[in-house]
């Protein structure tokens, strides 16, 4: 069993409220206690979903910090502290540490396209430069790299290496990871549509997208699915289909920014690039948040 075994569950990958362009700090910190309040295991300020790419340094410090004062501890905070970019990468994972996070989410450097070398190398970087437990971010729908199992299972004999978030969306990869490591990462859904038989192969859970909006159904399937009960949690998870499939329909976080301005939770605002979703997006997340009786 993996030394990191009290990481386990549903994990809010966090929306970051804004207002007049500025982070709403009242907004999210309400936000992070009802996600707690509604029974989620864990939180993870500064991901893609808080999108990240556009918080400046002393934004995404603060978010990360203002996380942590309000969990106080009782769910872990998992900060997003990875970057393109080695020594910043390091700079944000240390100020995690410094703040109390209880772990970091480093995702696959982007856009200068690494080798598995370089990959490899990166993660050992970061990983030396803190005593916090890392999770390996494998996204290559937006890294356009996927880190193979071979780099992983080398991570895997750095002490502090903790587990992956896999949003490859390919459940083989649960199995064939396991061939090589066991039990030694704790390997999290990145995908809200495949927790339920990601775990039922050996994942501990699910960094999620839809908990921003149905944090108690979507934690409430994670306990089923980790207690073996997998067809009471796929029955479950079935209702939330329709809802996650409308968070997808444009790129993320467009839809759940504009879902959570539905429920009060942001005004919906998003930073440039990203833009407000389509009058016809919009329908399809009003009709998805109706169908579950969340607005």
């Amino acid at each position: 069993m993996s030394n990191f075994s009290q990481f386990f569950g549903c994990y809010t990958a966090l929306i970051t409220p804004f207002k007049a362009g500025e982070v709403d700090v009242a907004a999210f910190e309400s936000f992070v206690e009802w996600q707690i309040a509604e029974g989620v295991h864990g939180l993870v300020p500064c991901g893609t979903t808080g999108e990240s790419p556009t918080l400046n340094p002393a934004e995404h410090g603060d978010v990360i910090a203002r996380a942590v004062k309000v969990a106080k501890g009782r769910v872990k905070v998992m900060a997003g502290t990875g970057s393109n970019s080695t020594a910043e990468a390091i700079e944000y994972t240390k100020h995690a540490e410094k703040v109390g996070a209880d772990a970091a989410l480093v995702v696959a450097p982007y856009y200068n396209k690494p080798t598995q070398e370089g990959l490899y190398q990166h993660f050992k970087a970061v990983a030396a430069a803190t005593s916090l437990p890392i999770f390996i971010y494998n996204i290559p729908g937006r890294s356009v790299v996927n880190m193979t199992d071979a780099t992983l299972a080398r991570l895997a004999e750095i002490k502090n290496i903790a587990g992956i978030k896999d949003a490859t969306g390919d459940l083989a990869r649960v199995a064939t990871l396991r061939h090589l490591v066991g039990d030694r990462l704790v390997q999290f859904s990145g995908e809200d549509m495949t927790p339920v038989g990601f775990n039922a192969m050996g994942g501990r859970g699910v960094i999620s997208v839809v908990s921003n909006l149905a944090p108690k159904l979507t934690a409430q399937i994670q306990e089923l699915s980790l207690a073996g009960n997998h067809t009471e949690a796929r029955d479950l998870h079935a209702k939330l289909v329709p809802l996650i499939a409308a968070m997808f329909v444009e790129t993320n976080p467009m839809p759940v920014k504009f879902a959570s301005s539905l429920i009060g939770k942001s005004d919906g605002s998003m930073r440039l690039p990203l833009v407000t979703p389509t009058t016809e997006t919009q329908a399809t997340v009003r009709a998805a948040m109706a169908g579950l009786k969340l607005i």
